[in-house]
């Protein structure tokens, strides 16, 4: 199976059209790893390094921060990362289900274009936002990430105005340049360019959740380590095949509707019927219901936190720190809260983004119908329930895979950093990417006549 991987990378660069698009696609990628290391002139990023490997339990900033490929920690200029455009995407997306003006211009001929443009100006905006919260974060670190880091601010108080400037430009166009990038690899290299740069910043992560491994069973300084090899070295082996596995089986799986086409006239044209199928994802709604949870959920504990430090009456101060400490990452309400949105915001996606009733018009219109299902209305029907009952499965799965590493760190002390690669966000994504990328480097493949990834050219199921 080794030599046959081989042998197929080893085509990968006997077709030169393929070839020079991977070397792009790595060149680019290399670029945005470089920003990550390049401190913004007037920090001090040593002292912030080193409370976030002190500090690996995980929570908000630790996620954001492995978002950002360990920019936030290195005080980079690509310190925000690729996820204001992520979020102007999706926030478009969202206003293209619900406002019909949008709507409507997503449907004419060139709409889609003016789109990606609306969302290149949100993104600046955001940028701006996002990059001004960032300064003021690294200007008072103690209220963003926690006490014991000291100062990080290298100008003196008299030109704090200045650094806050010079920061919130440089990481917006930080972000700007990782947009340009990103839209760069998916026209002239392999795969969905934001989305490779998204894995690789979660990559990037494995060299730290190696170490993590590494101190869980040989702690140095003569320490007894709090985990055995035999017993918990197996058990996580076998914990990330069966995630990997599962992750890939629910990516791919889907429910295939039959739909019969009628013979019908265009014209002096006569097409002949047919039959075809409608696929529906299990997984429609991918990591989307996992980001909204975890982006609300950010707020609650931290918004308590502060009215607890800053009333001066008993009674409130008590039970906004109980709050705060029952919303806190990995507490048993968090996790409970944390499992419900992910089912509300899986179902909310698919409302949002899966029009049955245009589908069926759409149907209707070509001649097509599924067997046994009125056309129009009846069609729509039975569209809703099939969808609602795959998304039920999509959904228990994703409230499964995103608990996982939450329980990992904070019931059982697994570093955050080692976590993070057993569920939630990190192996979705990263599982998504790859497919979707072998994918476009297999059809390449076989438009060639070499054999794909697998010794018969494709996999069931991938086209």
């Amino acid at each position: 199976m080794f030599r046959n991987i081989f042998n197929t990378f080893a085509n990968c660069f006997k077709i030169p059209e393929l070839k020079s698009r991977l070397l792009f696609t790595l060149g680019m990628l290399a670029v945005c790893c470089l920003m990550t290391f390049i401190t913004i002139p007037g920090l001090n990023s040593t002292r912030l390094q080193s409370f976030f490997n002190s500090h690996s339990q995980g929570g908000a900033m630790a996620l954001y921060n492995t978002f950002a490929g360990g920019g936030l920690e290195r005080c980079a200029i690509g310190g925000i990362g690729i996820m204001p455009y992520i979020s102007a995407t999706i926030i478009l997306q969202l206003l293209t289900a619900v406002w019909p003006r949008l709507s409507k211009l997503a449907r004419e001929e060139g709409g889609r274009t003016k789109i990606i443009q609306y969302g290149r100006y949100l993104t600046v905006v955001l940028c701006l936002g996002w990059g001004m919260a960032t300064a003021i974060g690294w200007e008072h670190p103690e209220k963003t990430f926690g006490e014991g880091i000291g100062r990080l601010v290298l100008f003196s108080d008299n030109h704090i105005w200045w650094y806050r400037i010079q920061t919130t430009l440089i990481l917006t166009t930080g972000t700007m340049l990782l947009m340009w990038i990103g839209e760069q690899i998916t026209d002239r290299g392999i795969g969905n360019g934001v989305s490779l740069i998204i894995t690789v910043y979660i990559l990037s992560r494995l060299p730290a959740a190696w170490q993590g491994l590494e101190d869980m069973f040989f702690p140095g300084g003569g320490a007894t380590a709090q985990h055995q090899i035999i017993g918990a070295g197996l058990v996580m082996i076998f914990l990330l095949a069966a995630v990997i596995a599962g992750v890939v089986a629910v990516t791919q799986a889907q429910r295939k509707i039959p739909v019969q086409y009628a013979q019908r006239a265009v014209g002096r044209k006569m097409y002949a019927g047919g039959t075809s199928f409608m696929p529906l994802k299990v997984n429609y709604s991918g990591v989307m219901p996992i980001i909204f949870a975890q982006s609300i959920l950010m707020f609650p504990g931290r918004i308590c936190q502060m009215i607890a430090e800053n009333t001066k009456t008993p009674f409130l101060h008590d039970n906004f720190q109980w709050l705060s400490a029952e919303l806190g990452y990995g507490s048993p309400v968090y996790l409970t809260i944390y499992s419900l949105m992910i089912l509300f915001f899986s179902y909310f996606w698919v409302a949002t983004q899966f029009n049955e009733i245009q589908i069926a018009d759409d149907l209707k219109k070509n001649g097509g119908y599924i067997p046994g299902v009125r056309p129009g209305q009846g069609t729509s029907d039975y569209l809703h329930k099939a969808m609602s009952r795959i998304t039920l499965a999509g959904a228990i799965f994703l409230t499964i895979i995103a608990t996982i590493p939450i329980i990992l760190s904070q019931q059982m002390h697994i570093p955050y950093a080692v976590s993070s690669f057993f569920g939630g966000t990190s192996i979705l994504i990263t599982v998504g990417v790859l497919l979707d990328t072998m994918r476009q480097v297999e059809s390449h493949l076989l438009m060639r006549h070499y054999d794909g990834f697998l010794k018969k050219g494709r996999l069931r199921g991938r086209f």
